[in-house]
């Protein structure tokens, strides 16, 4: 999610965008497909990324008998030859992650561009909405199981501390309209609550996955909203109906969207302002 927020930097939305997002089979049109190709080649890669996150599982033991008899060259050696090969797999999650956000500020740049609003953008290029909504997916994915895994943390902080020196530059981005970019965001959370809300438009979906996916989209634009626009997705004045959102997540089975709701509760950055009202903080209590 980090990644993202480095590359988003407000006019008024206009209110309750009613409009189906096809994520299910939204395909390209000839206006659309230049952008599209560009985020498709990084995306086909993205499931593979989670499959190697997902069976990551460390060099824990060798690097605890390092620490434990640091005069012993041999277990140093050992650890140090476990820890190479999955920093080579740490770095290549970050190479990944610098194509996705130069993909993102692509996709964004599209989704932003005049003479159309935000809402009109996602309307009329649903494909384009889509791949949005398949990178915040994966970005959510991804960070929920890299908060599960603390392996990850522990051999990069080791093979900083023996090596000393590993230093990941970020890129410097270049700036998007933030009006029309927090509004893209308010738009795309709005759109994916009414289709989740609205039984005409649920009862589109052709499976449960798509349920999940739209769920996770939500979140995911209700965290970048937050953090970018000045006074959050929380505050009385902001253009993401939070009540909504929450009880359309709460309105699932509970073991289903957990993990959200505690997105929404630690990963948000105004959740705990005066500004919050007193009810929807106890909502996602």
């Amino acid at each position: 999610m980090g990644n993202l927020l480095k590359v988003l930097t407000c006019t008024d939305l206009e209110q309750g965008p009613n409009f189906f997002l096809d994520f299910e089979n939204a395909q390209p049109t000839e206006s659309e497909k230049e952008i599209y190709n560009q985020v498709n080649v990084v995306l086909k890669d993205a499931e593979g990324i989670l499959e190697d996150l997902q069976s990551y599982r460390g060099a824990g033991h060798e690097i605890r008998e390092a620490i434990q008899h640091p005069a012993d060259e041999k277990l140093q050696e050992k650890a140090w030859g476990a820890v190479v090969p999955l920093v080579g797999k740490l770095k290549k999650f970050y190479e990944f992650s610098q194509r996705l956000e130069a993909a993102l500020r692509g996709l964004l740049g599209a989704l932003t561009s005049t003479p159309y609003s935000p809402t009109q953008h996602l309307e009329r290029e649903q494909a384009l909405a889509k791949q949005f909504a398949e990178i915040l997916h994966f970005t959510l994915r991804f960070d929920e199981l890299k908060m599960t895994n603390p392996a990850i943390q522990n051999d990069f902080s080791y093979y900083r501390r023996t090596l000393s020196r590993m230093r990941i530059n970020n890129v410097p981005n270049k700036n998007l309209p933030i009006e029309n970019t927090t509004d893209c965001l308010s738009t795309m959370a709005s759109v994916c609550r009414v289709m989740l809300e609205t039984p005409e438009y649920r009862s589109r979906f052709t499976n449960e996955e798509t349920v999940s996916f739209c769920l996770r989209v939500m979140v995911g634009v209700i965290i970048l909203y937050d953090h970018v626009h000045p006074v959050g997705a929380f505050a009385k004045t902001s253009k993401i109906d939070m009540k909504g959102c929450i009880k359309v997540l709460k309105d699932q089975p509970p073991n289903s969207v957990e993990g959200l709701l505690n997105a929404l509760r630690y990963t948000t950055k105004h959740l705990n302002d005066e500004t919050t009202s007193k009810q929807i903080k106890s909502m996602l209590q």
